[in-house]
C-alpha cells in the first residue's frame, strides 16, 4: 500500500516558515512514505496563497442520477477526527486555538473548511482531546490529489503578534492505492505542537447533511454529539458544549458509504458534574431523500434530520 503525499509551507508575509517543513501521513499498521514536494500535483488550484471566500454547495443539493461512479456515488474522504497534542508550553493544560483547516478537491478548488475559528471566538482545547469539527460544509471528493491547507495559532496575548503559530502549511493527499475504510492519521506538525487529522477513504460514498434542532429546553443542557460513519470506529466530534434555550446546531456534512449507515451518539446531562445519559440513532445511506428522528431526553427534545445527496459541481 502506498500513498503519494507531500507538503510545503505557505509563504505568507510576516510569517517565517521553518527551514525543513515536512509533514507525514501515518497508518496504524505501518509508516507511509514522506517527502518534500519536488513537483506540483496533477492539478493545482489557482492562487493558492490568496484567500478566496469559499463558495459552498447548497445545504441540500439535488441528487445526481447520471454519474460515472456506481450508483451515482463518488470516492470521498471522511475527516474522522481532529486532536491536538503537545500544544503550547508543557504547563498548559488547555489552550485557546483559532484559525482553520480546509480541503481543496477537484470538484471545486476553493476552501472547504473542516474547522474555522476566529481569534475573537477561539476554541478551548485540552491536551489530546478531540476538537469540534464545524465542517466541512460539503463532502470532500477524493479523486487524484486533494490538498489539506491549514493555518492555526494558539492565543497567548492581547494582540495577534504575541500569539504562537501552531501549524501553517499545505499537505497533498493522493487517492492511489489507499484502502477503503482504513483510517490514516495526517500529523500536522508545527512550532507550537501537533494536530492529528484522521482521514479515511470511502469508496462509492454519498453525502449526509446532518441538522440538529433542540427545543423544549428545561434550563441549561450539557450536550456532546459525535457521529460514526460506515462502521469506522473513529468518532467525528460535531458538538461539545452547553445549550441554553431552543436553537439549531450548525449543519455538518459527513461522507457515508452507500451500503452502510451513519450513527449519531448524543450524551446529555443537566449539569456538568452529572453522568450524562446516552441516546443513539442510526440512518441508512441513500442517494437522495431525507430522514428525521426525535429524541426525548427528559431535559429537551432533540430533532435530527439527515439529508442524502451525491456531490455535484457548483
Amino acid at each position: 500500500m502506498q500513498i503519494d503525499s507531500s507538503s510545503r509551507p505557505l509563504r505568507r508575509s510576516g510569517i517565517a516558515a521553518p527551514p525543513a517543513s515536512m509533514y507525514r501521513l501515518a497508518s496504524a499498521s505501518r509508516h507511509l512514505r514522506s517527502f518534500i514536494a519536488s513537483a506540483t500535483p496533477r492539478w493545482w488550484p489557482p492562487a493558492l496563497a490568496r484567500r478566496v471566500p469559499p463558495r459552498f454547495a447548497a445545504a441540500n443539493p439535488p441528487a445526481r442520477h447520471d454519474s460515472r461512479f456506481p450508483h451515482g456515488s463518488r470516492n470521498m474522504a471522511s475527516s474522522s477526527g481532529l486532536k491536538g497534542k503537545d500544544l503550547g508550553k508543557p504547563e498548559h493544560g488547555s489552550v485557546e486555538l483559532y484559525g482553520y483547516i480546509a480541503a481543496r478537491d477537484r470538484l471545486e478548488p476553493l476552501l472547504n473548511y473542516v474547522v474555522n475559528f476566529s481569534r475573537d471566538d477561539p476554541i478551548i482545547v485540552e491536551q489530546g482531546s478531540l476538537i469540534n469539527m464545524a465542517g466541512p460544509k460539503r463532502g470532500i471528493q477524493l479523486v487524484d490529489t486533494t490538498l489539506i491547507e491549514y493555518d492555526m495559532k494558539i492565543k497567548t496575548g492581547k494582540h495577534e503578534d504575541e500569539d504562537l503559530q501552531l501549524i501553517d502549511g499545505v499537505s497533498f493527499i493522493d487517492d492511489m492505492e489507499t484502502c477503503d475504510r482504513h483510517v490514516y492519521t495526517c500529523r500536522l506538525r508545527g512550532d507550537g505542537g501537533v494536530v492529528n487529522l484522521a482521514l479515511s477513504r470511502l469508496k462509492h460514498a454519498v453525502q449526509a447533511t446532518v441538522e440538529v434542532a433542540i427545543s423544549q429546553v428545561r434550563g441549561k443542557l450539557i450536550m456532546q454529539l459525535g457521529c460514526f460513519t460506515s462502521e469506522i470506529d473513529e468518532e467525528i466530534r460535531i458538538f461539545d458544549g452547553a445549550v441554553v434555550g431552543s436553537h439549531g446546531l450548525r449543519s455538518s456534512a459527513v461522507a457515508v458509504a452507500l451500503d452502510d449507515h451513519l450513527d449519531l451518539r448524543f450524551k446529555v446531562a443537566a449539569e456538568p458534574c452529572v453522568p450524562p445519559a446516552e441516546h443513539c440513532c442510526s440512518f441508512k445511506a441513500s442517494k437522495h431523500g431525507h430522514a428525521t428522528e426525535e429524541i426525548e431526553t427528559g431535559f429537551a427534545l432533540i430533532t435530527v434530520k439527515v439529508t442524502w445527496s451525491t456531490l455535484v459541481r457548483a
